[in-house]
């Protein structure tokens, strides 16, 4: 009865999203109708492949699930994309539920549906949302498979960067750290190998692409920006960038701060690295060091980032999902918090963008608070990493519990 609950939900949840995607103001879908379609309908009409023939913000892979909603034709390539977004959920929501009697199992699957429905149509309407499912299945299968693992998440990353810090958590949290690295590498590997086969010079161009960008408005640096620029501060504005296709802004000393923020992103991350290590050394085990190891990674490359897409909120699905399903009521602040997170960024973008777009002060005051709340869930993370070894040993899941949350029980101890 739960599962078919579960799957009734699932149904629910996709049709309402999906529908907001077609219809909501703003024009949610515009990414993937604007933009993708027109990539591949170059890329399939015989001109310059994205990634290969010329530079591209994407990595290589990324272009395999934006060409799979032309097969519908160009008419309904947008219904293509949501459909495609909907059967991957569906494989990763069949792997979350397992054989459906483990309770924390159900819960992370009823936490993802309120999670879609908080988030909205941003959820199903980016490259993104290709990646978010097989992040899942990556991190639900770290423990007792990690070379598949690593596997799957290296093909995400090579969509859209971020799951490769999933993958950097499983290296540091998991004892058969090298199957991980080879894997991950060896696939890497494979995937230049065959961009490089085909001529692609610019497999790579993805790189440059990030880091020349400006400031954009959602960003947590660009948020200063924006109140300057609601502040009235002489030289602050919004403005659209024709090349990256996105609004930035731009104020007193913006020059600076862009070329601080990649740097900054970097020290960030090897902090990051060094909390895990530490934790890692001071003896946690997987099933509790990965969860929050995973939500601070990804947190990283949220908070230290110049670009703030609003899709970015969909990254902490996965490592909250991992957290309710192997640490249970210890990941009730987190996964409370990103339903908050998810909501109000459903509020700033689709319905009431424009409004930040024209610097209203209720607006900006509402994304500030959704990047505060980004802030305070890094914080819980990091003190997460080393809560007393007492508290630890009160919330991993017994030995029966936790082989429903991976798939061999020999490697739970890792």
């Amino acid at each position: 009865m739960r599962r078919w609950l579960l799957w009734c939900g699932f149904v629910a949840v996709h049709l309402l999203v999906g529908w907001l995607c077609l219809v909501a103001q703003g024009l949610p879908l515009g990414d993937v109708v604007l933009v993708y379609r027109p990539w591949v309908e170059q890329a399939t009409g015989g001109g310059p492949i994205p990634g290969l023939d010329e530079a591209w913000v994407y990595p290589i892979l990324a272009l395999v699930p934006m060409l799979l909603p032309l097969l519908l034709g160009s008419s309904w390539y947008g219904l293509g994309w949501i459909l495609l977004v909907t059967v991957l959920n569906a494989g990763a929501f069949a792997i979350l539920l397992g054989n459906g009697h483990s309770r924390p199992r159900l819960l992370a699957a009823w936490w993802w549906l309120a999670f879609l429905i908080l988030l909205g149509p941003i959820a199903l309407a980016r490259i993104d949302s290709i990646t978010v499912p097989l992040a899942i299945v990556g991190l639900l299968w770290a423990a007792g498979r990690p070379r598949v693992a690593a596997v799957i998440l290296t093909i995400a990353a090579w969509m859209k960067i971020w799951p490769a810090a999933l993958v950097g958590a499983i290296v540091i949290a998991h004892r058969r750290r090298g199957l991980v690295l080879v894997a991950a590498l060896v696939t890497t590997a494979v995937v230049l190998g065959v961009g490089f086969l085909l001529g692609g010079m610019n497999v790579l161009s993805f790189v440059t692409q990030q880091t020349g960008r400006g400031l954009q408005i959602e960003s947590l640096i660009g948020n200063a920006y924006l109140w300057l620029a609601a502040l009235r501060v002489p030289q602050s504005f919004v403005y659209y960038d024709q090349d990256i296709l996105t609004y930035q802004v731009t104020g007193p000393g913006v020059d600076t701060a862009i070329a601080l923020m990649t740097p900054l992103l970097m020290l960030a991350v090897a902090g990051a690295v060094l909390l895990g290590v530490l934790a890692m050394r001071a003896g946690r085990r997987i099933v509790s060091l990965l969860p929050p190891l995973a939500l601070l990674f990804v947190l990283t490359l949220i908070i230290f980032n110049k670009v703030g897409s609003p899709q970015f909120a969909m990254w902490l699905a996965a490592p909250v999902i991992l957290g309710i399903v192997l640490q249970r009521g210890r990941f009730i602040t987190p996964a409370v918090l990103a339903l908050v997170i998810a909501a109000l960024t459903q509020l700033v973008y689709p319905y009431l963008y424009l409004w930040l777009l024209n610097v209203d002060p209720v607006l900006v005051s509402v994304l500030t608070i959704r990047n505060l709340a980004y802030l305070v869930l890094a914080g819980w993370a990091v003190q997460a990493l080393f809560v007393p070894r007492t508290a630890e040993a009160e919330s991993v899941p017994a030995p029966h519990a936790v082989t429903t949350a991976v798939p061999v029980r020999t490697h739970i101890k890792e």
